[in-house]
């Protein structure tokens, strides 16, 4: 996969903006990085999108920028020109397709049929749009196309909002999701940017889905640890479950059976998608991490901050 798509499944969502005023754009690009989402897909359906990305890119040059509602050549030309990283379309013209590969510019169409997904293939693309999502049946629909083109990916928009966003993200064949709930035209008319942040977080957190897992409790021995365990559970009626390092009660309390990670213990808090929760707390939030500990398949089971809070190492776990 080209790596600005690459980076574009890392944020999990595409924010699709329509801007009207250029001077609007300066404040809305720091209303999306300050929410979590250092990204954007600015429609060219009017004629400040130029100009909105030029000052995007100029500010934010971190910021995923690209183009959207791109027709034809001249538009592309115009978008790169202006700093878009990448192309999108509502449909699949091979005309456009052929000359953003030509131009090394990533591309991903609008399809919404097999036909469409063949033709994705024959110009060599591995990501395509799908639009409009829900009106063209789905996320059923998309994993019915996914079966017999097993290496196609997908960025679906239209029609995804806070409610269904997961849904589509839990399918391991979506890079992303466009959508412009955190967007509402309105908004960004009044200039209320305070708002569009708030949203613009609001949707990260949807995403990512933080909830804490369990705590871990550093006790000195194995002895001390039963100990605890099984007052703790004979305290509030949950069971005692012996582990070969630690000691649970119920499923959110474990008495380490030797002092591990943190002064005092761990934290180990739950996220609907752990690759991108990292993304976010280090580009965003500047965590740093150490080294995760990885499945079989290289994907990410655990990652421990570098950092204590309050005496208690804090790790990520993949739902």
């Amino acid at each position: 996969m080209n790596a600005v798509l690459e980076q574009i499944s890392k944020i999990g969502i595409v924010p699709v903006v329509k801007i009207d005023r250029a001077e609007d754009a300066l404040p809305l690009a720091k209303a999306l990085c300050a929410g979590g989402l250092p990204c954007a897909e600015v429609t060219f359906r009017t004629d400040a999108a130029a100009e909105a990305i030029r000052i995007m890119t100029t500010n934010f040059p971190d910021m995923c920028v690209g183009a959207g509602t791109v027709l034809n050549a001249e538009q592309v030309d115009a978008a790169v020109e202006a700093g878009a990283k990448f192309i999108v379309s509502p449909g699949l013209n091979p005309r456009t397709v052929k000359y953003c590969i030509e131009k090394k510019v990533p591309i991903t169409p609008g399809t919404s049929s097999p036909s469409d997904i063949e033709q994705a293939i024959e110009l060599g693309l591995d990501v395509v749009k799908f639009f409009p999502a829900e009106q063209s049946g789905g996320l059923a629909k998309i994993k019915a196309m996914a079966a017999p083109y097993v290496n196609m990916k997908f960025m679906p928009t239209g029609g995804i909002n806070a409610k269904n966003l997961t849904s589509y993200l839990d399918f391991n064949k979506i890079i992303a999701c466009g959508g412009s709930w955190m967007l509402p035209g309105d908004l960004i008319n009044e200039g209320a940017w305070d708002k569009i942040e708030q949203l613009t977080r609001e949707a990260v957190q949807t995403m990512l889905g933080f909830e804490l897992a369990h705590v871990g409790i550093n006790a000195e021995n194995e002895a001390e640890a039963m100990k605890a365990a099984q007052r703790f559970s004979f305290l509030f009626g949950f069971p005692t479950k012996d582990g070969s390092s630690s000691v649970f009660s119920g499923t959110a309390v474990e008495f380490m059976k030797a002092p591990f990670k943190g002064t005092h213990g761990h934290i180990a808090i739950r996220t609907n998608y752990i690759e991108r929760a990292v993304n976010y707390m280090s580009t965003v939030l500047g965590v740093e991490f150490e080294e995760p500990k990885r499945d079989e398949k290289g994907k990410y089971k655990a990652i421990y901050l570098k950092e204590e809070v309050a005496g208690f190492a804090v790790h990520l776990m993949q739902r």
